[in-house]
């Protein structure tokens, strides 16, 4: 099958002067449970070519078997170093999207007409669409059929306050994400601060945080073969 990943292409944290941009581990470790179960995987991104990476996430207690196998894969490292742009896309030539983390989502995908079109398309047309850690932020102003909030009614997760607090970011973010799911009706649910975690309703599936990226990408693979 082919699966389409949307990657930020946002570098400023806000007005920190710090850079961000999507976090390694939630790229990688999907990346690699998509294409070991053999399915074709696009990158695409809404400036295209290649998104910047979060310099946190490749600070050596960020890394994981995920991203250790990504550093030697010259293969994975071409991909995404020439990402697709995002409009440019077919949406409807996939069978299943997914949306990496980072902080850089909060300020570009979230507010993307494009990355909205993709998430209702993808939907309507049965298919699933998986979003771990700050990207489920990108539902924001994803809407129903019926012009309510994508979210409204569902069970979803993601990064929660708790863990935008330690950090340190609660003041640097646009939005806190935990307040605008539930803001916007989702039924909000978590685990422990970095715990993995994985919530599916339907054919939305979120992840909480970075550890919960490769079980995210899992249960993606489910709802691929139940699809």
């Amino acid at each position: 099958m082919k699966i389409l990943m949307v990657l930020t292409s946002h570098d400023e944290l806000g007005d920190t002067g710090d850079k961000t941009g999507f976090w390694l581990e939630e790229f990688a470790a999907p990346y690699y449970v998509l294409k070991d179960a053999g399915h074709e995987i696009t990158l695409a991104s809404p400036a295209g070519g290649k998104p910047p990476l979060d310099p946190k996430s490749d600070e050596p207690d960020a890394q994981t078997a995920a991203t250790e196998r990504y550093k030697k894969d010259s293969e994975a490292q071409a991909q995404l170093a020439s990402t697709e742009k995002l409009a440019d896309v077919d949406v409807a030539s996939f069978d299943g999207v997914f949306y990496p983390g980072g902080h850089g989502p909060l300020w570009d995908l979230a507010e993307s007409a494009v990355s909205k079109a993709v998430i209702e398309d993808t939907l309507a047309a049965g298919k699933p669409v998986a979003l771990v850690c700050h990207a489920p932020a990108v539902l924001k102003n994803v809407t129903a059929p019926n012009g309510d909030p994508i979210v409204k009614g569902r069970k979803v997760t993601g990064f929660t306050n708790q863990e935008e607090d330690a950090v340190g970011l609660t003041e640097v973010v646009p939005f806190l994400l935990e307040d605008v799911l539930i803001e916007q009706g989702g039924t909000f649910s978590k685990q422990g601060v970095f715990e993995p975690y994985v919530v599916q309703d339907g054919l939305l599936i979120t992840g909480q945080n970075p550890p919960s990226s490769e079980p995210a990408a899992e249960k993606l693979l489910e709802a691929l073969k139940a699809a």
